[in-house]
């Protein structure tokens, strides 16, 4: 892994292949390792002739650590994702979040537009505007002192992924605090690249991609056919979709 410093933390990142830069950024409590490369993305983008980035938020994997819930706003996450772009001398760039993020994915897009040439928001459909809910169950569930305590499933859930990835518990729990700022519709509406929005139709925590595709420009839904949150991911029809879109736009027919 690679290192860069942004805002008093020191982020890791990997940077494979070559092509049409694409940043992909993780969802919570998740890892580059977990959420791209065990699942077969970066190797699925790399063959099809993608030059693959991928970081590990602030909080998360590798990168450093903090406990102060003020270090996780979606604002200050997307910057972390605008310097690495800026680190590595790459002008516009395909990006693709999955969950929250896909919300930092959103935000990178308002913030630094010319930065992005298209958007995959994996995992977050009306939730971006509407709230996904039981998030304090969550924080609850990571501080936790002993896990066999916890009842809710959901939160149990988030526990035992969290032990499963090694995650500092408190990072996260900050983390969760203020990492959901929602985005209004007249924000989705100042998305102007072209949107793919990709959601489980068993996912109960994300809300309905159409929605969500609706208030974008140039948005589009895709419906990931019998799986939830956790299992979407990894998703073959998912990563055909992906790819199909991403091939429908390439990054010189965007600008």
């Amino acid at each position: 892994m690679r290192f860069f410093n942004h805002d008093g933390f020191e982020l890791a990142f990997i940077d494979e292949g070559e092509g049409d830069p694409i940043l992909l950024i993780h969802g919570f409590a998740s890892t580059h390792f977990v959420n791209w490369v065990a699942p077969g993305w970066v190797k699925t983008l790399r063959d099809a002739g993608y030059r693959v980035i991928a970081l590990d938020n602030r909080g998360h994997g590798r990168s450093t650590k903090s406990h102060d819930p003020q270090d996780y706003t979606p604002e200050k996450m997307a910057g972390d994702a605008a310097v690495l772009l800026e680190h590595l001398g790459i002008g516009r760039a395909h990006v693709m979040g999955y969950s929250m993020g896909a919300r930092i994915a959103a935000f990178l897009a308002l913030a630094h537009p010319e930065q992005v040439a298209t958007l995959v928001l994996g995992g977050l459909g009306s939730g971006m505007v509407e709230g996904v809910g039981e998030w304090d169950i969550i924080a609850d569930a990571l501080l936790a002192g002993d896990p066999e305590g916890i009842t809710h499933p959901r939160g149990k859930m988030f526990r035992n992924f969290a032990d499963q990835t090694k995650s500092d518990r408190l990072a996260l729990a900050a983390c969760i605090s203020t990492s959901r700022a929602l985005l209004t519709p007249r924000d989705m509406a100042k998305i102007r690249q072209p949107g793919l929005v990709a959601v489980g139709t068993r996912d109960d925590i994300a809300g309905r991609p159409e929605p969500l595709a609706a208030m974008m420009p140039q948005g589009e839904a895709f419906s990931i056919e019998g799986r939830d949150h956790m299992l979407s991911v990894g998703d073959k029809t998912f990563k055909k979709r992906a790819l199909e879109f991403l091939a429908d736009h390439p990054l010189e027919g965007t600008r």
